[in-house]
C-alpha cells in the first residue's frame, strides 16, 4: 500500500515560485546554474528517493 503523495496548494506554490525567482535574482545570473544545482541536491536528499527524482527531472524537462 503506497502512502498518498502530499502535494502544495496555489498558493504555496505562488509562495514557492516567488521565493525561487527572489534567490535566482540574489543569486545573480553568474551563478543561476551552481545555485539551481545545489538547491536540487538538497531537494534530492530531502525527498530522499532517487527514482522519485529522475521522474521530477523527465517532468521538468518536458516541454522545454
Amino acid at each position: 500500500m503506497t502512502t498518498p503523495q502530499a502535494t502544495l496548494t496555489s498558493g504555496g506554490l505562488e509562495t514557492v515560485y516567488d521565493q525561487l525567482a527572489q534567490a535566482i535574482d540574489q543569486a545573480g545570473s553568474d551563478k543561476t546554474e551552481l545555485f539551481l544545482v545545489k538547491l536540487a541536491l538538497l531537494n534530492a536528499n530531502a525527498l530522499a528517493d532517487a527514482e522519485q527524482f529522475g521522474r521530477h527531472i523527465a517532468a521538468a524537462l518536458q516541454d522545454l
